[in-house]
């Protein structure tokens, strides 16, 4: 049976609004692109103009008679393409040797640097290139800072006084680690995982609570609790950070790890999803002897996976790429983050760009890897905590 052709028709209105999300798709995965080929290029490589996505190298010839590998350059040698290698510049001139054709092959000649194309000057040599994957960027940039201090080194400068009993100041010498990027790795891993489930935990003690405790004034608590999420981060950096000024925690992971750990956001999610579990689920557990803990516990996380494990990504991946924080509360190099410590890639004069991105793509697979695994859960955890 034929289709109508009317049916087969597409409205002009989905065909453009097809083509726009598909350029839009494109330009948010040019940066991507540039990074990916940027960290497999060659040094001094990264800033060509115009840009190359495809990673290339200058293709070099060893003479035979010196040893030195000269660059190979193309040109046009009395109207004939030739492939040359560049030995030194005389008298204006680039003095070459014909590598190709097989009918030149072995000439000296003198080349100009410059020739006039439809009245504009350009280079009369232009260099030749191979695809070429700079692997060894990954390993370079995994090398390339040094730590100074031991890993996990870290004083505690008060002293406890118990009674007669004074306890302190504390201090520990660390690991003898010397490669900067493995602790950042080991930074970041530790505090993220630490602020994840506790933040995961704290949210949903909080959210239990406010979903299904009954106590004065709980509405209204919740309301000025999640009235926090509107006041910018930006606003209460500097009294968090005098905080752990005055706690002496600053300059430790504690720093990293207890401000993040309580979240509105989470507590917000959590309880709406909460909210949509049958009560009648909770009535039976508590005719069966559970209490309130019980009831947390067996009923309520068992049945919020998808919200829980939004949440755990959401988390992760928001203090695995916490920079402002850890920038103004860490001053060790030893217990930077991973975030932080791409800054010492980065120069006063001059910055590493192929390292640079080798170390950002080594930085951004765990995310990745929690994204794939994640993905699933976030519609359906979002959709359902909406749900009442």
């Amino acid at each position: 049976m034929s289709v109508p052709r009317r049916a087969r028709r597409v409205p002009l209105s989905a065909v453009l609004t097809h083509v726009a999300l598909g350029l839009g798709g494109a330009t948010m995965l040019l940066p991507l692109l540039w990074m990916i080929s940027t960290s497999l290029k060659e040094p001094g490589e990264a800033m060509t103009f115009p840009p190359e996505f495809l990673p290339r190298a200058p293709v070099t010839w060893t003479d035979p008679k010196t040893g030195r590998e000269l660059p190979v350059f193309r040109c046009n040698i009395q109207g004939t393409p030739c492939q040359v290698a560049r030995l030194g510049t005389r008298e204006g001139q680039a003095e070459v040797i014909v590598l190709a054709p097989q009918v030149m092959a072995g000439q000296r000649v003198g080349v100009p640097l410059t020739i006039t194309v439809d009245g504009r000057p350009r280079r009369a040599l232009e260099p030749v290139k191979r695809l070429a994957f700079r692997w060894q960027n990954f390993p370079d940039a995994w090398n390339a800072l040094k730590l100074q201090r031991n890993w996990m080194a870290w004083e505690w400068p008060y002293r406890l006084q118990l009674g007669p009993l004074r306890l302190g100041p504390f201090r520990s010498s660390g690991l003898p680690l010397r490669n900067a990027f493995l602790a950042f790795y080991l930074n970041s891993l530790i505090v993220t995982c630490v602020v994840t489930v506790g933040a995961v935990f704290t949210s949903s003690l909080a959210a239990f609570a406010f979903a299904r405790l009954r106590f004065p004034g709980r509405d209204k608590l919740f309301v000025g609790y999640l009235g926090t999420m509107m006041v910018p981060a930006v606003v209460t950096m500097i009294p968090v950070f005098v905080l752990t000024k005055l706690l002496g925690i600053h300059d430790t992971y504690l720093a990293l790890i207890l401000p993040p750990m309580f979240t509105a956001y989470g507590t917000f999610l959590l309880r709406q999803f909460f909210l949509s579990i049958p009560g009648e689920l909770e009535d039976a557990a508590r005719m069966d002897g559970c209490g309130l803990w019980g009831i947390y516990r067996h009923v309520i996380l068992p049945l919020s996976r998808p919200a829980l494990a939004t949440l755990t990504t959401f988390e992760f991946l928001s203090t695995w790429n916490s920079f402002m924080w850890p920038l103004i509360v860490i001053d060790s190099m030893e217990k930077k983050p991973l975030m932080v410590g791409l800054y010492a890639f980065m120069g006063q004069y001059n910055t590493e760009w192929t390292l640079l991105m080798a170390a950002s793509l080594m930085v951004m697979a765990p995310v990745v890897i929690v994204f794939i695994l994640g993905q699933r859960y976030f519609v359906k955890g979002i959709v359902l905590s909406g749900m009442k």
